[in-house]
């Protein structure tokens, strides 16, 4: 066995016994991890009913069955019967019990109980009510993740509404692009957020994109249209404790994830993806009552969201960093929220690691690691064990329209970094070569074997069967497959490992975005012709972004200009997260017989080139 094959943590016999994995182990009647996964798999619907009773759910009616499948494993109907409110469940008893730490970056932590945050979010729907929302409207959150953005999120499903979820890192077009795809009555925005010392204009965004009315959170100034309202001025002082009661199949949240033809997916989340949320948290991560999770993350990206659930629901707190998660500043805050469970994502693993940001911080209380977003370094996930005495990493990829993850981690398994140690429970997947044959020790394309609660079952601005079933191979035994496009590899003992987008989809900073979508971004640099954008991981870990450029002159032309006339092309119309690694000028672009810009032949050249 090489290095990377070796183990960094192995779990000791009474670690095993105390976690949840071990409750569902003696429910279940398995004598092992693969018995175990086995029986989620094959009694798909005890799995989940498990789930539910763990969590503690509330519903004002309850279900009939857990699945009704009669329509196929494409076309599950999750919960029928049953009548609830997925927030009622986040909100309700254990007032005193914390919910929410927080701290502005320069600022002092600050703390909110599980009752304040019901009490906020229910001032929220009384609000959204005084407005003329209804149950069935959509209201945009265009907000860092901060304790408000909590309670807007909960209290705009307590209404009965649907979030609509904007990363605050994008630029006016993209705001528009979002909202043209999926309408909204409202948008909660702020009117600056401060990162790395630098004050980030939102509201003026939100203006530029021409948004409907705005309810602004730390408004200073007089508000530049007539319509928008301060976050005072919308608040009510007296909320409601009233759960606009819905079905399993009703949308709370929809979700941007891109796809290859440039404009971003558009992904309800209904009211049961919050279990798969939930039941990932608890049994893959192991969280428990009482536990405090960090994960800087974003209420437009999933994983803000996901972070929302999974602690809530799980009777945990989250502890939220209002600032850039880098510096002596951002590690003292995790020492001190008392952390047990801290969310990564590999390029800010890498950040640290250089910039040395838990020297000096005491990260004993943590339990494990969560990784997500990008295929990890394993010699960075090993520094970042030893920051807390060799915890664990659980390594986790799924994505938005999964609502949490296909394959992962568990901690009752030998840990080694860079590698998935478990498939998600109630899930199960095959991994099919070039000729749609199964692979078991090698390399090759991720399909889902539905269903799962979590996948998605809808698209708003695509046709759902044609995005992910359309076209795919039966599995091994005639299942229906569900597309997904990871590639990964099959190691020994029951290990895989991530090898990046299997089409021309890429993560930069943790975020997914397509190549056509950068391509498009810089369709207006002077004197490009054509873009292909490529994503490469040289030894591993996070997608470094690569653009072939071709136009007049560019082969003598000045890269280093080239390239950083694109970079604030990206800056300015995409994202500023997202950063150019190399442009490399070309006389012309490879393509099929069709057309199609041969990106995976681009990639293999660059690689060749190192």
């Amino acid at each position: 066995m090489n290095h990377l094959s070796e183990p960094a943590w192995v779990p000791s016999e009474e670690f095993i016994s105390s976690t949840n994995i071990a409750w569902l182990m003696q429910k279940a009647g398995a004598g092992s991890w693969e018995e175990l996964h086995a029986w989620s798999v094959t009694h798909r619907e005890a799995y989940w009913e498990l789930a539910i009773e763990r969590l503690g759910l509330t519903f004002q009616q309850p279900w009939e069955r857990i699945a009704d499948l009669s329509r196929g494993p494409e076309h599950p109907e999750w919960l029928p019967g049953a009548h609830f409110n997925i927030a009622e469940s986040c909100l309700k008893d254990e007032p005193d019990a914390l919910a929410i730490l927080h701290q502005d970056e320069g600022g002092a932590m600050k703390r909110m109980t599980r009752g304040a945050l019901a009490e906020l979010a229910g001032r929220v729907a009384a609000g959204l009510a005084r407005l003329g929302v209804g149950k069935g409207d959509r209201i945009a959150l265009f907000l860092p993740m901060s304790a408000e953005a909590v309670a807007i999120y909960l209290g705009t499903i307590q209404a009965g509404c649907a979030v609509v979820g904007i990363a605050d890192s994008f630029c006016p077009p993209e705001i528009a692009v979002r909202l043209s795809i999926a309408p909204v009555s409202v948008v909660f925005t702020q009117q600056s957020v401060l990162r790395g010392g630098k004050e980030l204009p939102l509201y003026a965004s939100v203006v530029a994109a021409a948004t409907p009315r705005a309810v602004v959170l730390g408004a200073t100034e007089a508000l530049a249209r007539t319509e928008d309202i301060t976050w005072w001025d919308f608040l009510p002082e007296k909320g409601t404790s009233a759960f606009e009661q819905g079905v399993p199949s009703d949308a709370i949240n929809i979700l941007f994830s891109s796809g290859t033809t440039g404009e971003p997916k558009a992904i309800p989340w209904s009211q049961t993806t919050p279990i798969k949320c939930g039941a990932d948290a608890h049994f893959h991560h192991d969280i428990r009552p009482g536990d405090v999770l960090v994960w800087p993350t974003n209420i437009g990206w999933m994983m803000g969201p996901w972070l929302i659930f999974a602690s809530l629901l799980n009777r945990s707190a989250m502890a939220l960093w209002q600032g850039a998660p880098v510096g002596a500043g951002f590690g003292r805050f995790v020492q001190e929220s008392g952390a047990t469970m801290l969310g990564v994502i590999p390029t800010l693993v890498k950040t640290w690691r250089k910039t040395d940001t838990f020297s000096g911080s005491n990260l004993s209380r943590i339990r494990a690691f969560s990784s997500t977003g990008e295929c990890s370094n394993a010699d960075d996930m090993r520094w970042l064990m030893a920051q807390a005495g060799g915890r664990p990493v659980i390594e986790y990829c799924g994505g938005t329209e999964i609502g949490g993850g296909y394959i992962t981690g568990v901690v009752t398994r030998a840990c080694i970094p860079g590698t998935f140690n478990a498939k998600a429970l109630g899930g199960d997947f095959v991994i099919l070569n070039e000729a749609g044959q199964e692979t078991k020790a090698g390399e090759g394309e991720v399909y889902l074997l539905p269903p799962s609660i979590g996948l998605s079952l809808s698209l708003l601005n695509r046709d759902h069967h044609q995005s992910y079933y359309a076209g795919c191979p039966e599995g091994p035994q005639g299942e229906v497959l569900r597309r997904h496009g990871d590639q990964m590899k099959a190691l020994s003992g029951g290990y895989w490992s991530a090898h990046g987008r299997a089409d021309d989809t890429m993560n930069l900073s943790g975020i997914k975005v397509s190549s056509a979508e950068i391509e498009r971004t810089l369709q207006s640099v002077a004197g490009v012709t054509e873009t292909a954008a490529i994503a490469v991981a040289p030894g591993g870990g996070p997608d470094h972004l690569v653009i072939y450029v071709v136009g007049s002159g560019v082969l003598e032309a000045d890269k280093t200009a080239l390239q950083a006339a694109m970079q604030e092309r990206i800056k300015h119309g995409l994202n500023p997260l997202f950063k150019i690694h190399d442009v490399v000028p070309i006389e012309a672009l490879p393509r099929t017989a069709s057309n199609k810009v041969m990106r995976r032949v681009l990639r293999d050249l660059y690689l060749s080139n190192l």
